[in-house]
C-alpha cells in the first residue's frame, strides 16, 4: 500500500507540473507573436520565433507525461496484485469457515444464494481495492497539488477561485434540483 501510495503521488505530481511548464511554451509563443506584430506595425524586420526553446519545452513535457504514465501503470499493476492476493486469502478463509458450518446451515439456504453472496462480496472488495482506493488517493493528491500549483502561479486568482467555490456549488445544486424534474 505504501508503494502504491507513493506511485500515486508521483504520478499525480508529474501530471500536475505539466501545465505549468506548458505555460512557459505558451508564453514564449505569445511573446513571439507579439514581437512579430510590433515589427509589422513599426515596419521593422520580423523576428524569428524561438522554436528551439519551444521544442525543449515539448520534450520536457513528453518526458513528464511518460514518467507520470509509468508511475500510474506501476501503481495500478501493484494494486491489482495486492487486491487479488487479498481476495484470494479471504476466499480461502471463507472456504475454511464454510466447511466448519453445520449441515443445517446449508439445508436452510440454496446453494446459489450462498455462492452469489460470497462471489458478489468478493467482487466488490476487489473492485474497491483496485479502483476506488487508488482513485481516492489520486484525487486527494490532485486537489492538493492543483491548489499548490495555482498558488505558485497566482495567489490572488487562487483566492478568488476558492472564495467563489461555494457560489458554484449553490448554483449547481439549484440547477440540478430543477433539471432533475425534467
Amino acid at each position: 500500500f505504501l508503494t502504491v501510495f507513493a506511485f500515486a503521488i508521483l504520478s499525480t505530481i508529474f501530471s500536475i507540473i505539466g501545465p505549468k511548464i506548458m505555460g512557459k511554451a505558451v508564453t514564449k509563443i505569445g511573446e513571439g507573436f507579439g514581437a512579430k506584430m510590433m515589427a509589422l506595425k513599426l515596419h521593422q524586420p520580423i523576428p524569428a520565433m524561438d522554436f528551439k526553446y519551444i521544442g525543449q519545452i515539448v520534450l520536457i513535457l513528453i518526458g513528464l507525461y511518460l514518467i507520470s504514465a509509468a508511475f500510474s501503470y506501476l501503481q495500478q499493476y501493484i494494486m491489482a496484485g495486492v487486491a487479488q492476493k487479498t481476495v484470494y486469502n479471504m476466499r480461502k478463509e471463507v472456504d475454511e469457515k464454510l466447511s466448519l458450518l453445520p449441515l443445517k446451515f446449508f439445508d436452510s439456504r440454496t446453494h446459489g444464494e450462498i455462492l452469489s453472496r460470497v462471489t458478489n462480496d468478493f467482487d466488490n472488495i476487489s473492485t474497491t481495492l483496485q479502483q476506488s482506493l487508488t482513485q481516492l488517493i489520486t484525487s486527494i493528491v490532485t486537489i492538493i497539488g492543483v491548489i499548490v500549483m495555482m498558488l505558485s502561479i497566482s495567489p490572488l486568482l487562487t483566492l478568488i477561485v476558492i472564495l467563489t467555490l461555494p457560489l458554484y456549488i449553490v448554483v449547481t445544486m439549484n440547477i440540478a434540483k430543477r433539471s432533475q424534474k425534467h
